[in-house]
């Protein structure tokens, strides 16, 4: 049996618990100080589960000794100080973090890395699954002109004048809508302002608007940088989602007051099971002596997993990390040191037992998740 701990039980962290457990192949341990979320977890399934202050890192790394990997699903400001518990105790590292700063802090920590033991952040949806898709769109181009990578977590039924409610961390979506994001223009990284250039477009029938957000890239700028003229990421809500944002953050000044806007957003947003994910990703450039662009775009959406309905963020958040770890644990990825997203090929993860929920066909007519594969999409 493959031992894994998990560092958080919340929905992603359960989700995460569940998909490890059920695969037969993993022991599966989960800490966190919330009594009440693990006595749940404990109800649900037969794990070890453990009372641990995650933000004392003596106690973590204690807590790490003998163990394989650990996974964190944690909020990212957490994730340093277990990376660095992780490195004490020779254990392989995986999280789920969008922040730059959290990310690069791992990277450092790497290059002290042990023999057998690897670092990898930025597992999830975005950063994670868009950076494998993005870094496959690009193989097979003599050169690449634009890459362009565009996610929403969306309520099915959008119903307040936000056209949004909450499905994930609402400390990640505040860092994602207020820092600063990394991009590539006219082959030179930079740093563009959330929330800006703004875009429409329609699919299926409906209107959506895609604007700057801090982290969705991963590693892609570092990887990519002097192979790509322009290469960016945007997150995906339903039109006038931006300006009311925009409002709140920049015309009321709670990028600067972020605590304020947390209150605000988890008081007046619902959270809601009924959401919808979108990844879009398109990559022109030079092949055959032909300018060509090839996309790909695909919806999943919220369903029954193990027997319980599970949301589309969780399904997409576990399912990503989870293939990862898997990869990893057969020996596909790389044995010690960092790994970035971009180093696990699609083909790998796609047909992997978890990755299996972002595929666009089932196979062999099982029904393995409610994706809905998209022909065509139009940006202004």
């Amino acid at each position: 049996m493959r031992n894994v701990i998990i560092l958080g039980s919340g929905k992603i962290g359960g989700a995460i618990a569940k998909l490890l457990f059920h695969s037969g192949d993993y022991s599966v341990a989960v800490a966190d100080t919330n009594e009440a979320l693990l006595g749940r977890l404990k109800e649900a399934l037969p794990i070890e589960t453990i009372h641990l202050d995650v933000t004392d890192e003596n106690e973590v790394k204690k807590c790490l000794e003998g163990r394989e990997r650990v996974v964190s699903a944690c909020p990212y400001f957490l994730n340093p100080s277990i990376a660095r518990a992780a490195l004490q105790a020779g254990v392989s590292y995986f999280d789920l973090t969008e922040d730059v700063t959290t990310s690069h802090t791992v990277m450092e920590l790497s290059g002290q890395a042990q023999e057998g033991q690897v670092f990898m952040p930025q597992c999830g949806l975005a950063p994670g699954f868009i950076s494998i898709l993005a870094n496959d769109l690009c193989t097979g181009f003599e050169s690449l002109d634009k890459v362009k990578m565009r996610v929403g977590a969306l309520p099915q039924y959008p119903s307040n004048m936000m056209l949004y409610n909450l499905t994930w961390s609402t400390d990640g979506l505040i860092n994602e809508y207020c820092n600063p994001c990394e991009a590539i223009a006219e082959g030179n990284p930079v740093q563009l302002m959330p929330l800006g250039g703004l875009e429409r477009f329609s699919l299926d029938g409906v209107n959506y608007e895609a604007f700057n957000t801090s982290g969705g890239l991963g590693t892609l700028c570092e990887t990519l940088e002097g192979k790509v003229n322009e290469l960016n990421y945007k997150t995906v809500r339903y039109q006038g989602h931006q300006y009311l944002m925009r409002f709140l953050i920049k015309s009321l000044k709670l990028d600067s007051r972020r605590e304020i806007l947390k209150d605000i957003l988890e008081k007046a947003v619902p959270i809601t099971m009924q959401d919808v994910v979108l990844t879009f990703c398109a990559v022109s450039g030079q092949k055959n002596d032909q300018l060509l662009q090839v996309s790909d775009a695909r919806k999943i959406y919220n369903q029954k997993v193990h027997g319980e309905h599970w949301s589309s963020i969780q399904i997409t958040t576990a399912a990503g990390i989870c293939a990862v770890v898997d990869l990893q644990a057969e020996g596909r990825l790389a044995s010690t040191g960092f790994i970035r997203q971009e180093a696990v090929s699609l083909a790998d993860f796609l047909s992997n037992r978890f990755g299996r929920y972002y595929r666009t066909e089932s196979g062999k007519g099982e029904s393995t998740a409610a994706i809905e594969p998209v022909k065509e999409i139009y940006l202004a």
